[in-house]
């Protein structure tokens, strides 16, 4: 049985070696948003003779076929995620790098309003959120939290 990803990749003609099968398999199957090196890992287990050159390659080709969306979430990795049906922001745990996506239509609509007010259409946005879980947001994290944004160039 195909997955979603190589099915899109034979509907627009892609040549589909095994290796980019068991890689597409393993996107398919992501709840997350991994990085190369993660989907590697993944690859790996179920055939042992995927090199991560490989992924590098077969992850750039579903990039440029507008197959996959990268990522970069401040922590030094592009991490990534099949192209969404519909559109989602994301808010990163930085305590534990968790990614969780989300929509929400009153913040849609701010942005829409905001684009108006100045002057603009909006035709695409990307919204992330970067935070600490309450529960769990003791100094220590705080300070992790500060020294991530910190090293991304952005501070609070």
């Amino acid at each position: 049985m195909r997955d979603r990803i190589e099915n899109i990749c034979l509907a627009k003609g892609m040549r589909m070696t095994d290796q980019r099968r068991v890689i597409a398999r393993v996107l398919s199957e992501s709840t997350d948003h991994p990085d190369v090196e993660e989907l590697y890992r993944r690859a790996i287990a179920l055939d042992p003779k995927i090199s991560i050159a490989t992924v590098y390659r077969t992850v750039r080709l579903f990039e440029e076929a507008g197959i996959l969306e990268r990522h970069d979430f401040r922590d030094g990795r592009s991490r990534y995620e099949e192209v969404p049906d519909s559109h989602h922001d994301h808010l990163i745990d930085l305590s534990t790098g968790k990614v969780i996506e989300f929509r929400n239509e009153d913040i849609e609509k701010l942005q829409e309003f905001v684009a108006k007010e100045l002057g603009f259409r909006l035709v695409d946005h990307r919204l992330e959120l970067y935070g600490v879980p309450i529960d769990r947001a003791n100094k220590a994290e705080l300070e992790k939290a500060h020294e991530l944004l910190a090293r991304a160039g952005r501070r609070e």
